[in-house]
Protein backbone atom coordinates (compact mmCIF):
# COMPACT_ATOMS: atom_id res chain seq x y z
CA UNK A 1 0.00 0.00 0.00
CA UNK A 2 1.28 3.40 -0.92
CA UNK A 3 0.80 6.49 0.63
CA UNK A 4 -0.29 9.12 -1.13
CA UNK A 5 1.45 12.65 -0.20
CA UNK A 6 -1.53 15.29 -0.47
CA UNK A 7 0.82 18.38 1.08
CA UNK A 8 1.70 19.65 -2.06
CA UNK A 9 -1.57 19.37 -3.12
CA UNK A 10 -3.52 20.67 0.09
CA UNK A 11 -0.48 23.11 0.51
CA UNK A 12 -0.08 25.00 -3.11
CA UNK A 13 -4.04 24.82 -3.57
CA UNK A 14 -2.72 24.82 -6.33
CA UNK A 15 -5.85 22.78 -8.04
CA UNK A 16 -8.45 23.73 -5.39
CA UNK A 17 -9.78 26.54 -5.47
CA UNK A 18 -8.81 29.71 -4.64
CA UNK A 19 -10.76 31.34 -1.72
CA UNK A 20 -10.83 34.94 -2.24
CA UNK A 21 -9.02 37.17 0.36
CA UNK A 22 -12.02 38.10 2.24
CA UNK A 23 -13.17 34.20 3.13
CA UNK A 24 -9.33 33.69 4.51
CA UNK A 25 -9.36 36.64 6.28
CA UNK A 26 -12.95 35.59 7.94
CA UNK A 27 -11.11 32.03 8.85
CA UNK A 28 -8.19 33.55 10.23
CA UNK A 29 -10.30 36.00 12.35
CA UNK A 30 -12.02 33.04 14.00
CA UNK A 31 -10.09 32.73 16.91
CA UNK A 32 -8.98 36.11 17.29
CA UNK A 33 -10.63 38.10 20.50
CA UNK A 34 -9.46 41.44 18.76
CA UNK A 35 -11.49 41.27 15.37
CA UNK A 36 -11.93 44.72 13.84
CA UNK A 37 -15.68 44.14 12.81
CA UNK A 38 -16.24 47.36 10.93
CA UNK A 39 -13.32 46.78 8.40
CA UNK A 40 -14.15 43.17 7.69
CA UNK A 41 -17.91 44.18 7.36
CA UNK A 42 -16.28 47.07 4.60
CA UNK A 43 -14.40 44.69 3.05
CA UNK A 44 -17.80 41.69 3.04
CA UNK A 45 -19.71 44.59 1.21
CA UNK A 46 -17.48 44.98 -1.69
CA UNK A 47 -17.27 41.65 -2.19
CA UNK A 48 -20.40 41.41 -4.75
CA UNK A 49 -20.87 37.84 -4.77
CA UNK A 50 -20.43 37.84 -0.94
CA UNK A 51 -22.63 40.85 -0.67
CA UNK A 52 -25.40 39.27 -2.55
CA UNK A 53 -25.07 35.83 -0.86
CA UNK A 54 -25.51 37.53 2.85
CA UNK A 55 -28.61 39.87 1.44
CA UNK A 56 -30.35 36.72 0.32
CA UNK A 57 -29.60 35.07 3.44
CA UNK A 58 -30.73 37.42 5.67
CA UNK A 59 -33.73 38.19 3.41
CA UNK A 60 -34.76 34.62 3.60
CA UNK A 61 -37.74 33.16 5.48
CA UNK A 62 -35.02 31.51 7.44
CA UNK A 63 -34.81 34.30 9.56
CA UNK A 64 -38.27 35.56 9.48
CA UNK A 65 -37.89 39.13 9.40
CA UNK A 66 -40.51 41.39 8.83
CA UNK A 67 -38.14 43.94 7.34
CA UNK A 68 -35.93 43.69 4.05
CA UNK A 69 -32.73 44.27 4.48
CA UNK A 70 -31.15 46.63 1.69
CA UNK A 71 -27.08 47.09 2.62
CA UNK A 72 -24.87 44.13 3.76
CA UNK A 73 -24.33 46.20 7.29
CA UNK A 74 -27.90 45.96 7.97
CA UNK A 75 -27.28 41.85 7.14
CA UNK A 76 -24.13 41.30 9.62
CA UNK A 77 -26.48 43.11 12.70
CA UNK A 78 -29.38 41.18 11.93
CA UNK A 79 -27.37 38.14 11.52
CA UNK A 80 -24.62 38.95 13.80
CA UNK A 81 -20.93 39.25 13.06
CA UNK A 82 -20.23 35.69 14.12
CA UNK A 83 -23.00 34.00 12.50
CA UNK A 84 -22.55 36.35 8.95
CA UNK A 85 -18.81 35.24 8.85
CA UNK A 86 -19.78 31.49 9.23
CA UNK A 87 -22.21 31.68 6.68
CA UNK A 88 -19.95 33.70 4.10
CA UNK A 89 -17.11 31.29 4.49
CA UNK A 90 -19.49 28.28 4.20
CA UNK A 91 -21.16 29.71 1.06
CA UNK A 92 -17.81 30.46 -0.42
CA UNK A 93 -16.34 26.85 -0.07
CA UNK A 94 -19.54 25.12 -0.71
CA UNK A 95 -19.33 27.10 -4.57
CA UNK A 96 -15.60 26.61 -5.30
CA UNK A 97 -16.23 22.43 -4.27
CA UNK A 98 -19.42 22.06 -6.49
CA UNK A 99 -18.18 19.27 -9.07
CA UNK A 100 -15.45 18.01 -10.99
CA UNK A 101 -13.35 14.63 -9.89
CA UNK A 102 -14.81 10.86 -9.36
CA UNK A 103 -18.14 11.33 -11.77
CA UNK A 104 -19.51 8.77 -9.10
CA UNK A 105 -19.59 11.08 -5.93
CA UNK A 106 -22.81 12.59 -5.69
CA UNK A 107 -21.57 16.18 -4.73
CA UNK A 108 -24.68 17.83 -4.47
CA UNK A 109 -25.60 14.52 -1.54
CA UNK A 110 -22.32 15.21 -0.47
CA UNK A 111 -23.15 19.17 0.50
CA UNK A 112 -26.48 18.16 1.54
CA UNK A 113 -25.33 15.70 4.34
CA UNK A 114 -22.86 18.65 5.60
CA UNK A 115 -25.04 21.40 5.76
CA UNK A 116 -27.22 18.65 7.80
CA UNK A 117 -24.39 17.96 10.13
CA UNK A 118 -23.17 21.45 10.06
CA UNK A 119 -26.81 22.46 10.69
CA UNK A 120 -26.63 19.53 13.95
CA UNK A 121 -23.29 20.64 15.31
CA UNK A 122 -24.57 24.29 15.88
CA UNK A 123 -27.87 23.11 17.44
CA UNK A 124 -26.05 20.72 20.05
CA UNK A 125 -23.12 23.21 20.35
CA UNK A 126 -25.75 25.78 21.71
CA UNK A 127 -27.40 22.36 23.95
CA UNK A 128 -23.86 22.16 25.41
CA UNK A 129 -22.71 26.00 25.74
CA UNK A 130 -20.13 25.57 23.01
CA UNK A 131 -19.18 27.89 19.89
CA UNK A 132 -22.24 27.84 17.63
CA UNK A 133 -20.70 29.29 14.52
CA UNK A 134 -17.27 27.27 14.95
CA UNK A 135 -19.38 24.31 15.46
CA UNK A 136 -21.57 24.93 12.20
CA UNK A 137 -18.31 25.95 9.93
CA UNK A 138 -16.68 22.47 11.36
CA UNK A 139 -20.12 20.07 10.68
CA UNK A 140 -19.81 21.64 7.20
CA UNK A 141 -16.45 20.41 6.50
CA UNK A 142 -16.04 17.73 8.43
CA UNK A 143 -15.77 15.44 5.43
CA UNK A 144 -14.26 18.00 3.04
CA UNK A 145 -11.26 15.28 2.88
CA UNK A 146 -13.08 13.10 0.68
CA UNK A 147 -13.84 15.90 -2.09
CA UNK A 148 -10.38 16.43 -1.98
CA UNK A 149 -9.55 12.62 -2.52
CA UNK A 150 -12.14 12.46 -5.47
CA UNK A 151 -10.79 15.56 -7.01
CA UNK A 152 -7.18 15.15 -7.27
CA UNK A 153 -7.69 11.09 -7.69
CA UNK A 154 -11.03 10.37 -9.28
CA UNK A 155 -9.67 7.00 -10.48
CA UNK A 156 -8.55 5.82 -7.09
CA UNK A 157 -11.21 6.88 -5.46
CA UNK A 158 -13.14 5.13 -7.53
CA UNK A 159 -11.35 1.84 -6.01
CA UNK A 160 -12.51 2.99 -2.18
CA UNK A 161 -16.05 2.81 -3.48
CA UNK A 162 -15.74 -0.39 -5.41
CA UNK A 163 -14.38 -1.47 -1.98
CA UNK A 164 -17.27 -0.10 -0.01
CA UNK A 165 -19.55 -1.77 -2.48
CA UNK A 166 -17.55 -5.55 -2.42
CA UNK A 167 -17.05 -5.92 0.97
CA UNK A 168 -19.35 -3.43 2.95
CA UNK A 169 -16.56 -1.50 4.40
CA UNK A 170 -16.60 1.57 5.85
CA UNK A 171 -15.15 4.36 3.61
CA UNK A 172 -12.39 5.64 5.94
CA UNK A 173 -11.67 1.61 6.67
CA UNK A 174 -11.27 1.39 2.49
CA UNK A 175 -9.44 4.75 2.06
CA UNK A 176 -6.78 3.93 4.58
CA UNK A 177 -6.34 0.38 2.03
CA UNK A 178 -6.56 2.40 -1.25
CA UNK A 179 -4.82 5.58 -0.37
CA UNK A 180 -2.49 5.01 3.20
CA UNK A 181 -4.63 7.98 4.48
CA UNK A 182 -8.62 8.36 5.28
CA UNK A 183 -10.65 12.00 4.11
CA UNK A 184 -10.22 12.70 8.15
CA UNK A 185 -6.88 13.25 7.68
CA UNK A 186 -7.08 15.27 3.94
CA UNK A 187 -10.04 17.33 5.18
CA UNK A 188 -7.16 18.49 8.09
CA UNK A 189 -4.31 19.13 5.78
CA UNK A 190 -6.69 21.41 4.09
CA UNK A 191 -7.93 22.84 6.89
CA UNK A 192 -4.15 23.38 8.09
CA UNK A 193 -3.35 24.73 4.41
CA UNK A 194 -6.58 27.41 4.93
CA UNK A 195 -5.07 28.11 8.24
CA UNK A 196 -8.35 27.73 10.09
CA UNK A 197 -8.25 27.08 14.26
CA UNK A 198 -6.55 23.95 15.40
CA UNK A 199 -9.97 22.81 17.20
CA UNK A 200 -11.19 23.17 14.04
CA UNK A 201 -8.52 21.32 12.23
CA UNK A 202 -9.14 18.33 14.97
CA UNK A 203 -12.66 18.56 14.43
CA UNK A 204 -12.28 17.84 11.15
CA UNK A 205 -9.36 15.15 11.76
CA UNK A 206 -11.10 13.34 14.35
CA UNK A 207 -14.89 13.50 13.61
CA UNK A 208 -15.00 9.27 13.69
CA UNK A 209 -13.03 9.23 17.23
CA UNK A 210 -12.13 12.27 19.09
CA UNK A 211 -10.07 11.71 21.40
CA UNK A 212 -8.74 13.61 25.18
CA UNK A 213 -10.34 16.37 25.92
CA UNK A 214 -11.52 17.09 22.34
CA UNK A 215 -14.25 14.44 23.48
CA UNK A 216 -16.52 17.42 25.30
CA UNK A 217 -15.60 20.40 23.23
CA UNK A 218 -16.14 20.37 19.23
CA UNK A 219 -14.84 17.97 18.06
CA UNK A 220 -17.21 15.90 20.25
CA UNK A 221 -20.02 17.64 18.63
CA UNK A 222 -19.68 16.99 15.01
CA UNK A 223 -18.68 13.30 15.96
CA UNK A 224 -22.41 13.29 17.45
CA UNK A 225 -24.03 15.39 14.68
CA UNK A 226 -22.56 13.32 11.86
CA UNK A 227 -23.51 10.10 13.94
CA UNK A 228 -26.90 11.89 14.65
CA UNK A 229 -27.34 13.00 10.98
CA UNK A 230 -26.83 9.80 9.04
CA UNK A 231 -29.26 8.21 11.73
CA UNK A 232 -32.01 10.74 10.01
CA UNK A 233 -31.07 9.99 6.90
CA UNK A 234 -30.20 13.37 5.68
CA UNK A 235 -27.90 12.94 2.87
CA UNK A 236 -24.67 10.75 3.10
CA UNK A 237 -24.76 8.40 0.34
CA UNK A 238 -25.71 5.24 -0.90
CA UNK A 239 -22.23 3.87 0.63
CA UNK A 240 -22.40 5.33 4.46
CA UNK A 241 -23.54 3.42 7.19
CA UNK A 242 -24.77 5.04 10.57
CA UNK A 243 -21.14 5.47 12.26
CA UNK A 244 -20.58 4.69 16.10
CA UNK A 245 -21.50 7.46 18.21
CA UNK A 246 -18.58 7.24 21.12
CA UNK A 247 -20.54 7.41 24.44
CA UNK A 248 -17.55 8.82 26.04
CA UNK A 249 -18.36 11.69 23.85
CA UNK A 250 -22.12 12.33 24.57
CA UNK A 251 -21.49 11.78 28.02
CA UNK A 252 -18.69 14.43 27.97
CA UNK A 253 -20.84 16.63 26.06
CA UNK A 254 -23.29 17.06 29.21
CA UNK A 255 -26.22 15.98 26.66
CA UNK A 256 -29.59 14.26 27.56
CA UNK A 257 -32.51 12.44 25.84
CA UNK A 258 -34.69 15.48 25.64
CA UNK A 259 -31.56 17.13 24.07
CA UNK A 260 -31.33 15.11 21.33
CA UNK A 261 -34.80 15.19 20.77
CA UNK A 262 -34.72 18.79 20.60
CA UNK A 263 -31.94 19.47 17.81
CA UNK A 264 -33.06 16.59 15.70
CA UNK A 265 -36.25 18.27 15.82
CA UNK A 266 -34.24 21.82 14.66
CA UNK A 267 -32.43 19.96 12.11
CA UNK A 268 -34.71 18.67 10.40
CA UNK A 269 -36.70 21.93 10.19
CA UNK A 270 -34.42 23.64 9.13
CA UNK A 271 -32.65 21.48 6.81
CA UNK A 272 -34.09 22.18 3.69
CA UNK A 273 -34.52 25.39 4.18
CA UNK A 274 -30.72 25.70 4.55
CA UNK A 275 -29.85 23.50 1.12
CA UNK A 276 -32.05 25.93 -0.62
CA UNK A 277 -29.96 29.21 0.28
CA UNK A 278 -26.30 27.71 0.34
CA UNK A 279 -26.88 25.20 -2.60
Amino acid sequence: MTVVDLAPVVTSLRDLPVLPSIVLDLIHSLERDDVDVTTLAEKMSRDQALAAKLLRLANSSFYGLAAKVKTVKQAIVVLGFDSARALAVASHIIDGFSGGGCTRVDVADFWRHSIATALCAKNLARQAGLDQDAAFIAGLLHDIGRLVLAIHFPDRYAEVLDDCERNDATMYAAELRVFGLDHQRAGQMLAEAWKFPPLIQRAIGQHHAPSGADVGDLPGVVHAANAMVHALELGGGRHVAVPRLLDAAWDSLGLTPEHLLAVCRETEGQFEEACRLLM
